[in-house]
């Protein structure tokens, strides 16, 4: 007997609104609160965003999206302190991403 794993479930997703107001409870749940930086943690990424430019070296970045903590790899290609932006190369894709420098949680590199 083999089991039916997922396949039981598919009942409930022929009801669309249903289906659309329960991800969005299960996402509700998913979400997390933005971490707040000290002064010396801003000062320490900001330092690391510079010499990753100048260096070309890749870095991990984690950033704040949606509720989410999320954690990509790339290269630092534009920082704007005074804008309050920058602008990173994504490895996997090699897209231009343009990102607040507040929605930056922590970089490191590679």
């Amino acid at each position: 007997m083999e089991p039916r794993g997922m396949k039981k479930w598919r009942p409930f997703a022929t009801m669309p609104e249903q289906f659309i107001g329960l991800k969005e409870i299960i996402n509700k749940q998913v979400e997390v609160a933005q971490p707040v930086l000290t002064e010396e943690q801003m000062e320490q990424m900001n330092f690391t965003l510079i010499e990753a430019l100048h260096t070309n070296k890749q870095v991990y970045l984690t950033y704040y999206k949606n509720g989410q903590s999320i954690t990509d790899t790339g290269f630092i290609q534009f920082v704007d302190s005074l804008g309050n932006l920058f602008v990173f190369i994504d490895e996997i894709f090699e897209l231009k991403n343009k990102m607040k420098l507040s929605e930056l949680i922590d970089v490191r590199f590679v």
